[in-house]
């Protein structure tokens, strides 16, 4: 299936506006901390949350909304978590219900979002005013003002927008997204709000949106810390006119390849975006017997905090990939591992059959100062594999959460 990659973000399927403001949750009156988008007719709608027994009470808020499958709008604000408050479930409520008001539909049809300090209570007078001015602000160029306004320590705008072929139609889908700090697998400080105007059933909406994040957001990992407030949404306006996808039939499949597609391009994004990164780090396991091996090795890896100094510090030390493969909990055979680092500066073998081979050291040292290093781990057990994307743990982490609250 052909699948380009086009511009417009949130805004590219058809029915969908979007925008984004400073209201005043951010004492930074530069930065833009609340965001909408809005579809123009209803739309099928899932969501896949954080696995953290601490969550935002936007997401218990959004939970109740989508339980009938259906949504039109996204509200968001940046600056606070609204979790841990006493009053956090009422007040996302009010942000839903005056999302609702300011713009003529259903406070059910509302999908609500926080992203920010925790513990801290949320003012509603700013959150007011920027819902009441938003919808005036709303319009097919607005994407990109959403993506800055659901930015915390992020430093790079994180969107895109694919085309694909279904069903005869053309279809589009688009995603706004945003993660810096507490990024691990089953989710992060991460948010991620996707359009499509594919033709689709709740159900095989959600179906599709869970394998996807399976296999992309949720092999994302910066410093493991799971957050409270992770969530990826998805509406789909059915605009494209294609058939409707009520089954795991090929236009199913289709419309799941385009989702993946959006989530493999913003796992790494998120990924090298991490608090302080300076490399983006892709770990590649294939040779495993299944596929929960493959997954569980390669998110390990990509977790472990020494694996990442060493990435940091450009030392090829196969022995921080062979312990943190080792406590993973997955069942393989240490004797058979090979472990390769490579990057654009080439690749060396720095570990065959579970032992540490000697090798260039300089060589080692210049494809590991690359932006970009992938491990490339062989198990040779079997034919599954899975792919992990992380960072390097620098000086600038500790810097940045040293002092986040304040």
């Amino acid at each position: 299936m052909s699948i380009r990659k086009i511009s417009g973000g949130v805004c590219a399927p058809k029915g969908f506006k979007a925008a984004g403001m400073h209201c005043g949750v951010r004492r930074n009156k530069d930065k833009k901390d609340i965001a909408m988008i809005f579809a123009d007719v209803e739309c099928s709608a899932a969501a896949v949350y954080t696995t953290n027994k601490v969550f935002g009470a936007p997401i218990a808020v959004t939970r109740e909304n989508l339980a009938n499958g259906k949504a039109r709008a996204v509200i968001c604000n940046s600056g606070n978590a609204n979790t841990s408050n006493a009053d956090g479930v009422e007040k996302a409520r009010a942000m839903s219900d005056l999302t609702a008001k300011a713009l003529g539909i259903d406070s059910g049809d509302v999908i609500v979002a926080s992203t920010g300090v925790i513990g801290q209570s949320l003012d509603l007078e700013p959150i007011s005013r920027g819902i009441s001015e938003l919808p005036k602000l709303l319009s097919k160029n607005g994407g990109t003002d959403a993506a800055l306004a659901i930015m915390t320590t992020d430093t790079k705008v994180k969107e895109v927008a694919f085309e694909f072929d279904l069903g005869g139609k053309t279809a589009k889908i688009g995603a706004i997204s945003k993660g810096s700090g507490m990024i691990h697998p089953n989710m992060a400080t991460m948010l991620s709000f996707i359009t499509t105007d594919a033709a689709i059933t709740a159900e095989m909406l959600s179906k599709a949106l869970k394998e996807v994040v399976g296999e992309t957001y949720n092999m994302i990992s910066v410093d493991g810390d799971t957050s409270t407030n992770d969530m990826v949404s998805v509406m789909a306006s059915g605009l494209a006119e294609n058939a409707l996808i009520d089954s795991e039939n090929g236009d199913y499949a289709a419309f799941k390849e385009a989702l993946s597609a959006v989530g493999q391009y913003m796992a790494p994004m998120i990924a090298g975006d991490g608090e302080g990164a300076t490399k983006l780090l892709i770990c590649n396991t294939r040779g495993a017997k299944d596929i929960l091996t493959a997954k569980t090795v390669a998110r390990s890896v990509i977790s472990s905090a020494l694996v990442k100094a060493a990435m940091f510090g450009a030392d090829a030390n196969c022995g921080r990939v062979l312990c943190a493969m080792g406590y993973s909990g997955a069942d393989y055979d240490p004797d058979k591992v090979s472990v390769l680092f490579k990057s654009s500066a080439g690749e060396i073998l720095v570990c065959e059959n579970g032992c540490g081979l000697a090798f260039d050291e300089d060589l080692a040292k210049k494809i590991l100062l690359e932006k970009e290093i992938t491990i490339e781990i062989n198990m040779y057990q079997g034919g599954a594999s899975a792919t992990a994307w992380g960072c390097d743990l620098t000086y600038d982490y500790v810097k940045i959460n040293g002092d986040y609250r304040t």
